[in-house]
């Protein structure tokens, strides 16, 4: 059995070294570093793929949360209602913007934002609703915009872990997650199921009048050399890694498909475990197993396989896959209400239970493209008899 790893970057790469080798000696041999030809290209190749009309590159995910805010106007004080469980990124940015972040809570089986916990929290001062597609998975995109419409709210959708994921609506028509909203932003970090060789990010939209805006805050707010016609940043997609994302975005499907297959195969070891937790996967009518993993639709692409251990054993498991060489992660092990840089009296302890028990119980499994049955079977045998021995 080969070296168990979180994410197996090296396996994945040698089999597009060619096309990647080519792609980067090109940017090398033009010196077109920046903004360069592969730049373009990935913008054109990537809406394609998304259906949506617009894409602006970034140099990272989290900028392209705060661009993306930035671009639609937010004002400090401005309320944004987004989820307790997830990366700080997602609060950071708004706290950098001196907007106001509301945490809500979450739902017990997609770890997504709870919809009617967002209907509570929304006030006067609310402006825009920030759903995160946790591990892989869509949030409730129909009720989420619904609310919005209804409010008059913006949606900027968090979809770094979840590129490539469909959304099917109630009147079974699909979109990819990320492209919903008003607004997207992703991320590129090496281990995303769209990685580079370092950081990078975009933004979705197909508002016209929004991704001119945005094309012109990336870029230190310029239009024309040398003119500032708004207040920008500096956060560009550098040609390299377009390059490595040109080569790598034929295969996203691909890709997806093998995590939802390694998924599959974990979860067949679980589903009789009386205190373990497997992944849903939830897309409203056309999902035909809300428990295992649906074979039918692509509304979760596993960024992580994300157990819940219900018996307080988690940490007890953590400690024997360390000790068997079998890493793993946590994500979240503490809630963002919880944490210094954003703890608030404004929150109500009681407000958040599921995200206080999931941060207690949670625990990520190795999920890539390159996991082989061995692995998996192995794994599933440690977390067995720790968690149901």
């Amino acid at each position: 059995m080969k070296k168990n790893q979180m994410v197996d970057l090296k396996g994945q790469d040698e089999k597009i070294k060619k096309q990647e080798n080519e792609s980067v000696l090109e940017v090398l041999d033009s010196t077109a570093y920046i903004n360069g030809p592969q730049v373009k290209e990935f913008e054109k190749e990537l809406a394609q793929y998304l259906g949506v009309k617009h894409v602006i590159p970034c140099a990272n995910g989290t900028d392209a949360l705060q661009i993306s805010m930035m671009g639609l106007g937010l004002q400090p004080g401005d309320e944004v209602i987004t989820a307790d469980f997830t990366f700080a990124a997602t609060v950071e940015v708004i706290a950098l913007l001196q907007l106001t972040p509301v945490l809500v809570d979450v739902e017990p089986d997609t770890f997504n934002i709870d919809i009617s916990a967002i209907e509570k929290a929304i006030t006067p001062k609310t402006k825009a609703i920030v759903p995160v597609h946790l591990f892989g998975h869509h949030a409730n995109m129909d009720a989420i915009m619904n609310l919005a419409k209804k409010h008059n709210l913006y949606v900027i959708e968090d979809n770094a872990q979840a590129i490539g994921a469909n959304y099917t609506f109630e009147d079974e028509s699909q979109q990819k997650a990320g492209v919903i909203g008003h607004v997207g932003a992703t991320s590129f970090f090496p281990s995303k199921n769209l990685g580079c060789y370092g950081d990078g990010g975009a933004i979705f939209t197909n508002d016209d009048d929004l991704a001119h805006t945005i094309r012109g805050i990336v870029n230190h707010g310029m239009y024309e050399r040398y003119h500032h016609d708004v207040v920008g940043v500096n956060s560009r997609l550098d040609s390299v890694q377009a390059a490595v994302l040109r080569a790598k975005l034929p295969n996203l499907d691909a890709y997806n498909k093998a995590r939802q297959n390694a998924a599959r195969k974990y979860t067949a070891h679980f589903l009789d475990a009386k205190n373990i937790e497997t992944p849903v996967t939830k897309t409203n009518k056309s999902c035909n197993n809300a428990k295992g993993i649906c074979d039918t639709c692509d509304c979760h692409v596993f960024h992580q396989y994300t157990l819940r251990i219900t018996n307080g054993k988690r940490d007890e498991l953590a400690k024997r896959l360390q000790s068997e060489g079998i890493p793993h992660g946590i994500y979240y092990p503490i809630p963002l209400h919880k944490q210094k840089a954003y703890a608030s009296e404004r929150y109500v302890e009681g407000d958040f239970k599921v995200t206080n028990q999931l941060s207690d119980e949670v625990i990520s499994l190795p999920m890539h493209t390159e996991l082989e049955d061995d692995q998996i079977n192995y794994i599933a045998k440690i977390v067995l008899e720790v968690v149901e021995g």
